[in-house]
């Protein structure tokens, strides 16, 4: 336990991040660490019912995973080519007794080629995931005998059904998968829940679990009730309530919506501010109201009044919040900067106050009264809750979802509202969405990076991939970039 980060791991599980490790040799130390690892997850997320069972299967997958990247080095150096058959027969029935009688020999030519196993941890309120995956692609033969035991055992009914039946433990037989789904099928899983594919030259296995259902159930109880209870929020003040409405025909009279911008001169300021920003590159400081609303036109104006409507709403109910404001400043111009960077134009209107916004559930999480947090807590014992449900609220779990609450609430649009919802489960967010949410996500991401709040090896893959980002290095040039036009703006 001493070289496993605790508290990292809490606050991966709690904010839904993934953990990711990389290693070479898959070392016995390096197992036991990722047992310990998995058994903190599963306390966390209250499913260590199953942890003999998901340690037996991370130990079958990571030593597969090592194992496929020795028989590499191993072909490379009798001279075979593996994806020759012939060869590939000739080569397998020496394959144990040559590598593990010479491993250390084999694990350096591990290194020298950079073969990996990468093994990732990802938690969201609705699934457990265990993904490994090793950067070569599994053997084409392999693969199916493994489909084939896979497609097999689902006419198993026991342990002994499968050892009875499948007596070839040759090499690349697959007869531990076999297992491995007979343990899963002891934990209430199907064999559909285990996967293993190919994506961009890597073999990629992964196991999926369920969350348990009462704890979805009474998380959502949850969230609901505190919606409710946040109901005492209350709508925007009328005369930003008003622009909205006359923002919303196109024929309203330009005079008129200028008229009740002046009369707030917070909301003067903010608009006068947006418009002599580095977004709009202009050569002269615009100082008139109705020329800036000019520039940013209705819808961009309509947005901004989300924005200084929720800040105004909640910074009179719960204090000014410079710290979280802050934060969300920056997302906000971090992810306009993204999205015009990368010619995202059918977003361009939607991402800053999208990024502003992201937060807006942390924001009440964060507030709320210490009186309200009790009146929780007796809610959680009166409905039999166990103390971790109440734990993970306080500490934000939920969010993103109470965040989209309420801007729905308050009649945000539909891309806000998902924006809010689904910035750190992008993979869930509508397809007509998830341009925005992505833009949001890694701007997000590169904000907590630079609060070491969050380590790059916990980024999406598919969201680094989207954005052209191959490795950390391009990650940290992109960063700079954008921070430091952001210091510039400041």
């Amino acid at each position: 336990m001493s070289n496993v980060d605790v508290v990292k791991i809490k606050k991966a599980v709690s904010s839904n991040s993934p953990l990711v490790f990389t290693t070479q040799t898959v070392s016995h130390d390096t197992l036991e660490k990722l047992e310990t690892i998995l058994e903190l997850i599963l306390v966390e997320i209250g499913e260590e019912r199953i942890n003999d069972q998901l340690a037996y299967c991370l130990r079958e997958l990571a030593e597969n995973a090592r194992k496929a990247n020795l028989k590499r080095v191993y072909f490379q150096e009798k001279g075979l080519n593996i994806n020759n058959y012939s060869d590939y027969i000739s080569g397998i029935k020496t394959f144990k007794y040559d590598v593990y009688g010479n491993i250390e020999f084999y694990f350096k030519k591990l290194i020298e080629n950079d073969l990996q196993v990468k093994i990732v941890f990802q938690t969201n309120p609705d699934f457990f995931i265990i993904s490994i995956s090793n950067n070569v692609p599994i053997i084409g033969y392999e693969l199916k005998r493994i489909e084939d035991r896979i497609n097999r055992s689902k006419a198993f009914k026991s342990m002994e059904d499968a050892f009875s039946l499948v007596i070839d433990d040759t090499e690349g037989a697959g007869l531990g998968i076999v297992i491995m789904i007979q343990m899963l099928k002891k934990v209430g899983l199907s064999e559909d829940s285990f996967t293993i594919n190919i994506e961009s030259n890597e073999t990629i296995a992964k196991i999926t679990i369920p969350r348990s259902d009462i704890l979805l159930e009474n998380l959502d109880e949850l969230v609901a009730k505190i919606v409710d209870e946040i109901q005492t929020l209350p709508q925007f003040p009328e005369h930003i309530a008003s622009l909205q409405r006359l923002l919303s025909n196109p024929d309203s009279d330009l005079s008129e919506i200028g008229r009740i911008v002046s009369t707030d001169p917070g909301l003067t300021a903010d608009v006068l501010k947006v418009v002599n920003s580095a977004q709009y590159y202009l050569r002269y400081k615009i100082k008139n109201v109705n020329e800036a609303i000019k520039m940013i036109g209705f819808r961009g104006l309509k947005n901004l009044l989300y924005s200084y409507g929720s800040q105004k709403v909640l910074s009179e109910k719960y204090g000014l919040m410079k710290t979280m404001w802050e934060h969300s400043y920056k997302t906000a111009f971090y992810a306009y900067h993204i999205a015009r960077n990368f010619s995202l134009k059918a977003i361009l209107d939607d991402v800053y106050v999208a990024a502003l916004l992201h937060d807006l559930g942390k924001v009440v999480v964060e507030f709320l009264h210490p009186d309200f947090l009790e009146h929780i807590k007796t809610f959680t014992v009166e409905r039999g809750m166990t103390s971790d449900i109440f734990e993970k609220f306080t500490i934000g779990l939920q969010h993103a979802e109470i965040g989209a609450r309420i801007a729905h609430k308050w009649n945000f649009p539909e891309q806000l509202v998902a924006a809010i919802r689904y910035h750190h489960s992008v993979s869930d967010a509508p397809d007509d969405m998830k341009d925005l949410v992505s833009v949001v996500y890694l701007a997000n991401s590169f904000c907590n990076i630079e609060e070491a709040s969050l380590r790059f090896e916990q980024l999406s893959p598919e969201i680094l991939k989207k954005f052209n980002v191959t490795g950390i290095a391009d990650f940290e040039a992109f960063g700079t970039r954008i921070k430091n036009a952001f210091e510039k703006e400041k």
